[in-house]
């Protein structure tokens, strides 16, 4: 993980990018992770802890209405999320889903949604990750370093050396 933490953070500088993140049900350990980089500071704007609707929708413009229809756990709750960090940096990260017990049939325990957006390509794409993990602190870092890999592939795409 390490290796992959100083890619993007390589990717990031050279661009002249900064991150953002949005979590839910990783509850913080993206930014753990990010934070563990040498020189985090050069490329993290500021990150979120938004493990309730509300917060989802105050701090990154979650339409109300977006998480009545499709539920907090969405890929258009995950869009979203991804999208309304916009307004804070360049390239972002999102993730909800269910690191404990689910009653949603179409998510079970086990599934994230995870958003990327990089503003200056003006995208924002949204990934279903299912972990095969089973207890709520190894599915939260499945997700978390799940979450890291696909931002630092969607970076590699956009921005090859």
């Amino acid at each position: 993980m390490k290796k992959v933490l100083y890619k993007l953070k390589d990717i990031l500088l050279k661009n002249n990018l900064k991150l953002s993140t949005a979590e839910s049900c990783t509850g913080g350990l993206i930014s753990s992770f990010l934070t563990d980089v040498d020189g985090a500071s050069q490329f993290i704007e500021q990150n979120f802890v938004t493990y309730a609707p509300f917060a989802k929708e105050r701090f990154l413009n979650v339409k109300h209405n977006t998480i009545e229809k499709y539920g907090v756990v969405s890929k258009e709750t995950a869009y979203e999320m991804a999208s309304g960090l916009f307004q804070y940096a360049d390239c972002t990260i999102a993730t909800t889903g269910y690191a404990g017990v689910s009653d949603d049939e179409n998510n079970p325990m086990g599934t994230v949604y995870i958003g990327l957006g990089i503003k200056k390509e003006n995208i924002v794409k949204t990934v279903k990750y299912n972990s095969r993990f089973k207890t709520r602190k190894a599915i939260k870092k499945d997700f978390a370093q799940t979450a890291v890999k696909e931002l630092l592939s969607l970076l590699e795409k956009h921005f090859p050396e």
